[in-house]
């Protein structure tokens, strides 16, 4: 069966390179029983690449699934998986077979692979080596005969680098590595892919196929497309759907493209974001702390400097320590009225001292060297993880071994906090 014959089987759209290089290589390997890797961004179509694989294997007349794990709950994807017996856990009331049984013999396609938690992997890794498998709250070993796709929009070998992802699975599932291309990537197919969508559409709803000028189809083509061809389609129809004027000049697309490069962070911290090129919010929180950290040591070796040279102090003595703290809540610094010596006096100069309000029962803060400490700084561990583990113990103290709330405070899911315990080995 040639490229073209495939393309209009599987309702593929477009010749650019890449995605011939991509759909020659499926071809080729769909032949043999080789796990094959799937990579690409979300909505490039990387489960029509799997379903074409199977079709043109020897298991065609067999039963094909595709599971997505980054759906599946962290406690139940073994069971879904593998199977469970009967009073394996709270809720097994009878016995149940796993995707790799019920699929024996045909093929199975794990979407999001790189979702999936460690201990699954581990279990994973030994069918694919093996063929065997362990139902859940069994120590019955079953054999099983199941080719795997895998596919992800991650980078599984940087997450094999922070320990997300097993090395040894990531090399057994890449045997046969495909990478989809992204929409960017094969600019020569927008049009191609837009036309055969707006056709489509104005069919479905009985509208005149809108018609893109010259402007609008440049417009189209240096989009950004991050959500791929699945973004491309749902800006089709909304155009079908909601353009009164079929004819579409730039101004008009416009509209209906969502505006690029949003950014809810603060001003300050997408400040931070181009100037120091942090990679998620979670280190810009940590930079920002430890700037305050040194905010604050400045101001401590400021005062010393003051308590050892005297005329530096200047008129310090006429500042209370409230006004100190209101010009410094207030407008961000200490009042620079600090730098400023007096020197038109020759009497001497007592140790500094900030005057407290009046009252019977407070006396003057006399500032000497027994009560202010000299700041060392000490070299803190800058590990994201080490971070992270520490910010997800402070969580669970603060609500009690709560984990829903917890994961509410860390701004995270309650899966994903399920998995970090294990993955930090936290004992709640």
């Amino acid at each position: 069966m040639d490229l073209q014959s495939i393309k209009n089987r599987f309702g593929i759209i477009g010749s650019a390179p890449a995605l011939n290089h991509a759909l020659n290589t499926a071809v080729q390997v769909a032949a043999t029983d080789l796990t094959v890797l799937i990579v690409g961004e979300s909505g490039v179509g990387k489960e029509v690449f799997s379903q074409i694989i199977h079709a043109l294997s020897s298991r065609k007349h067999n039963p094909f699934i595709a599971v997505n794990c980054g759906a599946i709950p962290e406690g139940t994807i073994d069971s879904e998986l593998f199977g469970h017996e009967k009073g394996a856990f709270t809720g097994a009331v009878d016995s149940r077979k796993g995707y790799f049984e019920t699929v024996s013999g045909g093929t199975i396609f794990l979407d999001e692979i790189g979702e999936m938690p460690l201990g699954t992997q581990a279990r994973l890794l030994r069918v694919l080596e093996t063929g065997e498998f362990i139902r859940v709250g069994s120590s019955k070993v079953q054999k099983t005969d199941v080719r795997v796709i895998a596919a992800t929009n991650r980078e599984l070998l940087e997450f094999t680098e922070k320990g997300r992802f097993r090395e040894d699975l990531y090399y057994r599932l890449s045997t046969v590595p495909i990478r989809v291309p992204s929409l960017r990537d094969r600019k020569e197919d927008i049009l191609l892919l837009f036309r055969k969508f707006v056709v489509d559409f104005s069919e479905r709803y009985k509208t005149i196929p809108v018609q893109l000028d010259e402007e609008a189809k440049q417009l189209l083509i240096n989009y950004g497309w991050q959500g791929n061809v699945r973004e491309l389609k749902n800006i089709a129809e909304q155009i079908s759907v909601l353009s009164i004027n079929p004819q579409i000049n730039a101004s008009a697309l416009r509209n209906f493209l969502p505006e690029k490069n949003k950014n809810r962070l603060p001003v300050l911290a997408n400040q931070l974001l181009n100037s120091n090129d942090f990679s998620n919010e979670r280190e810009i929180l940590y930079k920002l702390f430890f700037d305050m950290k040194k905010d604050v040591t400045e101001l401590k070796k400021m005062f010393l400097e003051i308590l050892q040279n005297p005329s530096l102090a200047g008129s310090a003595a006429n500042f209370t320590r409230d006004s100190i703290m209101n010009d410094f809540h207030n407008n961000g610094e200490i009042s620079n009225n600090f730098s400023n010596t007096n020197n038109n006096t020759n009497t001497a100069i007592q140790p500094a001292y900030l005057n407290q309000p009046s009252s019977a029962n407070t006396q003057p803060m006399i500032i000497t060297e027994d009560n202010i400490h000299l700041h060392e700084e000490i070299e803190e561990s800058l590990n994201i993880m080490d971070k992270e583990k520490e910010l997800i113990v402070k969580a669970l103290k603060k609500h009690k071994g709560k984990r829903r709330d917890a994961s509410l405070d860390l701004g995270i899911s309650e899966r994903t906090l399920y998995r970090k315990l294990k993955e930090y080995d936290i004992d709640e």
